[in-house]
């Protein structure tokens, strides 16, 4: 007789009951652990997508810039595996680099607070479902270091920007650098606000590199 030792591949207990078959004929195993939020699974999966290492890798190949077809075609599983386990990270996002934000404090030298006064915004549009939904992403950079500040999405209307114009107070920017759409012009005042292409191009680059990646 061989004895296999079961452990929870999601908690790692090992308060494991068999719980009937799958229509395969596979094993099914249930967690008694009451803090395990899985409870049944299997030790042999058929299809790669429900192994929990196959989902890290999922988030893993995401904030590595990788598109939902690239990270599908690599793992060899589904692009609605990929956006559906995506989609349960959602919660855990947030609009501001609050590890950033953290940085940031009045006893930093001179040299780092021009540095960080001064930001990159644009806008890049796309669509959800078809044209006639259109979703358009505001995000702020840092001018000199290229690190995101912060980000909206929504339409193309003056309230999104206002959105994202409220999330960058913190940051106490003193200079704002964009393109001549109207709604900067509107809401910066002048005295702050450099419109033109020349400071804005780690941003174009950005969004040019967002656009090669999403990949319709």
């Amino acid at each position: 007789m061989v004895f296999i030792s079961v452990q929870c591949p999601h908690c790692h207990s090992d308060q494991i009951v068999k719980r009937g078959k799958t229509g395969c004929g596979t094993q099914r195993y249930l967690c008694q652990n009451a803090t395990c939020a899985t409870g049944s699974f299997l030790l042999d999966y058929r299809y790669q997508g429900r192994l929990p290492e196959v989902k890290h890798h999922i988030i893993d190949m995401s904030l590595n810039a990788s598109g939902v077809r690239d990270t599908a075609r690599v793992l060899r599983i589904s692009t609605d595996t990929v956006l559906s386990e995506l989609k349960k990270k959602e919660a855990a996002l947030e609009s501001v680099n609050t590890a950033f934000l953290r940085t940031r404090t009045a006893d930093d030298i001179a040299v780092t607070i021009e540095r960080a006064g001064e930001a990159e915004m644009d806008e890049i549009g796309s669509f959800v479902g078809n044209k006639g939904n259109p979703r358009w992403l505001w995000h702020a950079i840092d001018h000199h270091t290229g690190v995101v500040l912060a980000y909206v999405f929504g339409r193309r209307k003056d309230a999104v920007f206002l959105q994202l114009k409220a999330l960058l107070e913190p940051f106490g920017l003193t200079r704002f650098y964009t393109d001549h759409w109207c709604a900067y012009t509107r809401h910066l005042d002048a005295e702050v606000h450099s419109p033109g292409k020349r400071n804005t191009q780690k941003i174009e680059r950005k969004h040019l590199t967002l656009r090669t990646r999403i990949k319709r």
